[in-house]
């Protein structure tokens, strides 16, 4: 048995935008630099951005419907993040910083006066959460028998 000739492939030229591709062949076409494989444009496909016909169990895209593709996956520029001129619609913002003015010194509180106060608080004594004593009312004690046999 001998092989049936190699078909050759088409020229750019004899293809036009609506011409079915498979992926494989559309992905060579499309993105002559590489980067793209039939299995990149399924992914694509599966995630709605391709337009894909199944015709025989084989996938066959255009090369229209890879532009719209593209037009999809396009990431919009960044807006950036400073500029050198000043936003005139942003109204300034107050300081929250004290004014300038005295030069009064504040004053501190060293480690001795810390200390005293933590003492101080030592020192104080902590509420009584029990009745006093004294103000216990009698109770009446009922002694009971021993059962022992000992006593």
């Amino acid at each position: 048995m001998t092989k049936p000739p190699a078909k050759e492939p088409l020229a750019r030229s004899q293809i036009s935008d609506d011409t079915p591709l498979r992926l494989a062949d559309a992905a060579r076409l499309a993105f002559p630099a590489g980067g793209m494989t039939a299995a990149s444009l399924r992914r694509e496909a599966a995630k709605g951005r391709l337009t894909i016909e199944r015709i025989a169990g084989k996938d066959f895209t255009t090369l229209a419907a890879i532009e719209r593709m593209r037009e999809l996956c396009r990431v919009p520029p960044k807006a950036p993040a400073s500029t050198s001129s000043p936003r005139a619609a942003t109204p300034p913002v107050a300081s929250l910083a004290p004014p300038d003015g005295s030069s009064e010194m504040v004053p501190k509180c060293t480690p001795q006066d810390a200390l005293q106060a933590k003492l101080q608080k030592l020192i104080k004594p902590s509420p009584t959460i029990s009745e006093r004593p004294s103000s216990r009312r009698a109770r009446n004690v009922i002694s009971m028998p021993s059962r022992s046999p000992t006593s």
